[in-house]
């Protein structure tokens, strides 16, 4: 099974659970109905503002650490040379 089709499926089973439990079919044991329905509709709100934290966590990490990978550093510098390079050719003024 692909991660996409695994995340996908555990995804669903989740919606589908969290969906249940908030149209009250499921009750979730050792919590009164004030709790869920208070805390309960702001789960997805919470998930995906922490999705977006560790997305642009990992992003700034990335970028903090770019320089520790010398060779993906010394191929991103020679592709851009390249580049300068064949617009020169093309007429561009560059720097």
């Amino acid at each position: 099974m692909a991660r996409a089709h695994r995340v996908g499926l555990i995804s669903t089973f989740f919606a589908s659970v969290w969906a249940l439990v908030f149209f009250q079919v499921l009750s979730i044991p050792g919590l009164d109905k004030g709790a869920v329905t208070e805390i309960w509709p702001l789960i997805p709100w919470w998930l995906l503002v922490t999705f977006g934290s560790y997305s642009l966590w990992s992003l700034g990490w990335g970028l903090f650490t770019f320089r520790d990978c010398p060779e993906a550093y010394e191929e991103l510098m020679r592709e851009i040379s390249q580049a300068k390079d064949d617009l020169r050719t093309r007429g561009l003024a560059l720097d």
